[in-house]
């Protein structure tokens, strides 16, 4: 039996079909994986993502530590409330993990880590607070829910506390309010609108009955991976890991290489993976012939193998198969994935798939 989440009840109330996911027994889907991808997209779902863990830092050297923590700037962090996306590196330049970092004020600050990972993140970023005056505090008494699609805000915003609903209803995608009890971020991992909401355990119910009752569909694993894959969003331990850096996994932008002096963990490393030409590529792909794309499967040019795919699936919104691969640079408009021993042909696309319910490629 894995970890069990303030929700689990909830799940087995409606039924959700149980599976374990990074040490924990999380619903896969509630009857229809597919029903609950296009609620999403059309209308509201409702996520239980409180295997995921919120971590606390703040203290006079919270600015400092995080700076050299994370390959991303959290000098850039102004306004309260203002979140960002980045990489935890080691030495080698690999990603220990990748996370969102909010910012509350001056020297505080809330990170969200992944449920299998973290653990080890907690354990990394003890090891490297020596010498800064920072407290980290892991977060185990919060749940957090997140509602995501084009009516996730005007569902949402009604069961909020009176603290932090109207500033929640105003806030621009990427940032946060801070309630005395509860945080509403308008950040999530399905490319749709919508909030991440962290709150008390023990109120964490209430919210998901209510959410139900004005016709949000609850959703499970299943969805959310077709979601994120279709926005083009890496999952950790598919598409990237401690062996692989952020320039060869399409999250390039996530690095803050300004100022130049800034000394963060595994920059060295970066810095000659950039300035070599031959480095991978990450590359969006999707599939023309007859098939569906996974993981581990081999991109050919001219039957020569120069890559593999990371992620991989189908796609609802566009009925299609689509996959992120690692690549050689240079790979063109076409190739081939080996699917069971064929070559089968692919087009070379970017790797937003669908966006706001849209699509962002001509199929």
């Amino acid at each position: 039996m894995g970890l069990r989440t303030p929700l689990f009840a909830e799940h087995e109330r409606l039924g959700a079909r149980i599976v374990p996911f990074g040490g924990w027994d999380m619903p896969l889907h509630y009857g229809s994986q597919l029903e609950e991808h296009h609620a999403v997209r059309r209308h509201a779902g409702v996520f239980d993502v409180s295997h995921m863990q919120p971590v606390d830092v703040s203290g006079p050297g919270a600015r400092d530590f995080l700076r050299t923590l994370i390959a991303n700037d959290v000098a850039k962090l102004k306004v309260p409330g203002k979140a960002l996306y980045s990489c935890m590196l080691n030495d080698e330049g690999g990603v220990v993990d990748d996370l969102i970092v909010y910012y509350r004020g001056p020297n505080r600050y809330r990170i969200v880590v992944n449920a299998g990972t973290a653990d080890k993140d907690l354990d990394w970023m003890q090891a490297r607070a020596t010498g800064f005056d920072v407290q980290i505090d892991r977060r185990r008494d919060l749940a957090m829910i997140a509602i995501q699609g084009p009516q996730a805000v005007a569902l949402t915003a009604p069961l909020l506390p009176a603290d932090c609903r109207e500033a929640a209803a105003a806030l621009k995608p990427f940032f946060a309010a801070d309630g005395e009890r509860w945080f509403v971020g308008r950040t999530g991992y399905t490319g749709e609108d919508g909030f991440e909401v962290m709150l008390p355990a023990a109120e964490a119910p209430g919210l998901w009955q209510g959410l139900i009752a004005a016709g949000v569909q609850p959703c499970g694993l299943g969805a959310r991976d077709t979601l994120r894959l279709e926005a083009g969003m890496n999952l950790y331990g598919q598409d990237m890991d401690e062996g692989v850096g952020p320039l060869e996994s399409g999250l390039g932008w996530t690095i803050g290489w300004e100022p130049a002096d800034r000394a963060f963990v595994g920059r060295a490393a970066l810095t000659a993976v950039r300035d070599n030409p031959a480095h991978r590529v990450f590359v969006g792909l999707l599939l023309t012939g007859r098939g569906v794309l996974r993981g581990h499967q081999k991109v050919l040019v001219d039957g020569r193998e120069v890559g593999e795919i990371t992620s991989g699936g189908f796609a609802p919104s566009l009925e299609r198969s689509i996959a992120f691969a690692r690549v050689a640079p240079g790979i063109g408009d076409t190739c081939a994935v080996d699917i069971r021993g064929k070559p089968v042909a692919a087009r070379v696309v970017k790797t937003t798939f669908v966006r706001n319910g849209k699509a962002m490629l001509d199929c």
